[in-house]
């Protein structure tokens, strides 16, 4: 482990990941009315695009083979290498001329996600001191916010004028650039896209700057260690496969508990999340009536609620009970749906509840409780394995449900309230599930937690 300074130094570069992780799911969203104007895409075309995205199917995919591979290989070869698949996403998207384009710009940019996440996680906890392995979590975390916010706030600057609104400041300049690129004669749907092209293509200038401070940072000393201790076995010496240590993850009873612990948590939450992520604008401009910039609005002023309550919960995550944190942030998801559908997503005053409580419960959120659990309580030798298996049902799940919800929902959120309902439940099962299993790992080094959880030997 490493002395504050450098720690936090590493997490800074690493959390860069969680900006580009949140922030390609948010740039999708916040133009997802735009692209299905341009390309004439149905709500059928919208699940899809969920699905194979860096909120759902992308992601797991990436993730199995990432958490693999970051053990097999180190977390220093995810950084060396995965950003640059990355930006050939993004770039799918910035020139994407048609639905299959788009759809593999979008499933390029979650695999690769997917495969930097459980490395990101890993190397954050692997890098820290006891006492601020919970705050540099958080730190990661409050990354996950500022990507999205700011991906809104310049889909706000740069909205074409929707629903009867007027266009955001910066799009005059937008339209100005479009029409000399493809003609003034082009249709408005044409050129109204152009404002989600440049968002991102601001994601790949990001990613850029993620890859070059990543292929800097050191390896984890505590990876080195248990490979140089795994070299030496019987096992190693005849050749491992990248895939080998699966057997071993599901053979071990405490590792099928912990999975299905931290899945379950995780998953339920995440059902409504991913769902939250891809879909809020839409969701906003289709049953509440807002306008594309309006929705980019009030989606950015829940994610500067995010972040405050982001940076409290690392400054509260090493030091209070874990298990009234928990329980104080995912009560806020609950009663945000329990608000939203009281008093109306028609209402403007319902709006304004749901952003403030949602906005609480993404900064004291489950994936940050996620992060720091998944990240304790498996040994070094497949500590990013095992969570690359767990986004990989999490995230994988979560595309199979966001096919579901557009059914549910409808074309023009006719289904809103039955949707909410099924949130609520999920919800109330990611409470009950972490409230009653919340390990107690504060104030412990990892290698005292992996002692506790497996003895001397694993």
């Amino acid at each position: 482990m490493g002395n504050n300074k450098s720690s936090l130094k590493s997490t800074i570069a690493v959390s860069l990941t969680n900006y580009l992780d949140a922030g390609a799911i948010v740039a999708g969203a916040s133009g997802l009315s735009l692209w299905q104007s341009y390309l004439g895409l149905t709500e059928a075309h919208l699940g899809f695009l969920n699905a194979i995205s860096a909120n759902c199917l992308g992601a797991a995919i990436g993730a199995i083979i990432g958490g693999f591979l970051a053990d097999k290989y180190g977390r220093k070869a995810i950084y060396t290498y995965n950003m640059l698949i990355y930006m050939l996403g993004v770039l799918l998207v910035v020139f994407t001329t048609n639905f299959p384009m788009l759809l593999a710009g979008f499933l390029v940019t979650g695999i690769s996600v997917g495969v930097g996440v459980p490395a990101s996680w890993t190397y954050i906890s692997e890098s820290s001191e006891i006492n601020n392995r919970g705050r540099n979590i958080g730190i990661s975390q409050m990354a996950w916010g500022i990507g999205p916010l700011i991906i809104l706030l310049l889909g706000w600057f740069l909205a074409p004028p929707t629903n009867n609104a007027e266009a955001g400041f910066m799009f005059p300049f937008v339209s100005q650039a479009a029409t000399q690129i493809i003609g003034s004669d082009a249709p408005a749907a044409a050129i109204n896209v152009f404002s989600s092209r440049i968002v991102f293509a601001s994601l790949f200038v990001v990613a850029l700057i993620a890859w070059l401070l990543q292929r800097q940072l050191e390896e984890s000393a505590e990876w080195k260690a248990a490979k140089a201790e795994e070299n030496n076995t019987e096992v190693a010496q005849k050749g491992k496969s990248v895939f080998a240590s699966f057997g071993t993850l599901f053979s071990n009873k405490v590792n099928v508990r912990t999975m299905l612990f931290l899945a379950g948590m995780y998953l339920t939450w995440n059902l409504v999340s991913s769902v939250m992520g891809f879909f809020q604008q839409h969701i906003y401009e289709t049953a509440g009536g807002l306008s594309n910039g309006e929705a980019n609005m009030l989606s950015a002023g829940q994610w500067v609620i995010i972040i405050g309550m982001t940076f409290v919960f690392s400054m509260l995550v090493d030091k209070v009970n874990q298990r009234m944190l928990y329980i104080v942030g995912v009560g806020a998801a609950v009663l945000a749906w329990v608000m939203i559908v009281t008093i109306g997503i028609g209402s403007m005053s319902g709006l304004l509840f749901f952003t403030l409580l949602w906005g609480i419960q993404g900064g004291i959120s489950v994936q940050g409780f996620y992060a720091l659990w998944a990240s304790e309580l498996f040994p070094a030798k497949y500590r990013a394995a095992a969570q690359g298996i767990m986004f990989f049902m999490v995230r994988g799940l979560s595309a199979a449900w966001g096919l579901v919800f557009v059914n549910i929902y409808g074309e023009q959120g006719e289904g809103f309230t039955l949707a909410a309902y099924l949130m609520m439940a999920l919800l109330i099962v990611s409470l009950l599930i972490g409230a009653i299993w919340t390990p107690k790992t504060r104030g412990k080094s990892l290698e005292q937690i992996t002692e506790e959880r497996y003895g001397k030997e694993i």
